[in-house]
């Protein structure tokens, strides 16, 4: 699908909304055009428009290869995403993208990829899990560790007993508290980084969570001598335009919704310990 304008809408049909948690749905939509193919790659987002209400910035979290469809997974915490998350199939968005800078698959060719994710964060490395184990004879080891608050905050539960189910790709989750019902492991996703089965001086890191997280992960990581130059991360910021009109996702010099959202991290590295920036 390609928009000579990246300010206008095209119309996206509702495919389903099935939810993942209390506060989180994934949203299926369809190009409401016949024949109309969706493409994107890994790490980019929409603008998704309610008429009326307001747009959010939404990453894609479903697989880079199927064209007919988008499939974006969502946080309900604004009016535009809790109105989002009450529509039915047969309903209409406003659809706007894909815009951002990707997570750069291509680079981590021939070597071993560490995808770390915090909460939410795992919804924008979704795609890059797809597309890893889609080709997967040109990686090596690839690792997933994930964090959640609790075991109902868990994302993507039936991908992650699939995924673990596979022996060519390793898997760890944590939640930071939970009963005695939970039968895994208990504490902060920095605590699965010693059971990562990757080679660190032939890694590539991509890393996405709510930002305090990416921070202590990234110094764990580099106490384990990962390179700042080795490791890319996600911003989630309040985007509003897309295109760095706006200045809303301004991030020092930086514009999230234009040289991001995916940065090496030794461009943010500076910027993330600064309060207010």
């Amino acid at each position: 699908m390609t928009v000579a304008d990246p300010m206008i809408t095209v119309p996206a049909r509702v495919e389903s909304v099935e939810r993942e948690t209390h506060d989180t749905f994934t949203m299926v939509l369809a190009p409401v055009e016949a024949g109309t193919r969706y493409r994107f790659e890994p790490g980019q987002f929409n603008m998704l428009y309610l008429p009326g209400v307001g747009e959010a910035a939404i990453s894609m979290s479903g697989d880079p290869a199927d064209t007919r469809q988008v499939v974006h997974t969502i946080r309900a915490v604004g009016r535009v995403t809790r109105l989002l998350r009450d529509l039915k199939r047969g309903d209409e968005v406003g659809l706007r993208g894909p815009f951002g800078v990707p997570w750069p698959v291509e680079l981590a060719r021939g070597h071993d990829v560490l995808l770390v994710a915090g909460g939410i964060g795992l919804a924008p490395l979704r795609p890059v899990l797809h597309h890893l184990l889609a080709h997967r004879e040109q990686f090596g080891q690839i690792c997933l560790l994930f964090g959640a608050r609790t075991p109902q905050d868990v994302l993507f539960m039936k991908d992650i007993e699939t995924w673990r189910g596979r022996f060519d790709v390793s898997v760890e989750v944590s939640v930071d508290r939970a009963g005695p019902s939970w039968r895994g492991r208990v504490g902060v996703v920095t605590t699965l980084i010693p059971h990562a089965r990757v080679e660190p001086a032939n890694t590539i890191a991509f890393i996405c969570g709510p930002e305090i997280m990416m921070h202590y992960t990234l110094r764990e990581l580099e106490r384990r001598e990962l390179a700042p130059t080795q490791a890319w991360v996600s911003m989630e910021r309040n985007m509003k335009c897309g295109v760095g009109f706006c200045g809303h996702c301004q991030f020092g010099p930086l514009f999230v919704c234009k040289d991001g959202p995916v940065f090496r991290y030794d461009r943010v590295a500076p910027l993330l310990p600064v309060r207010e920036v």
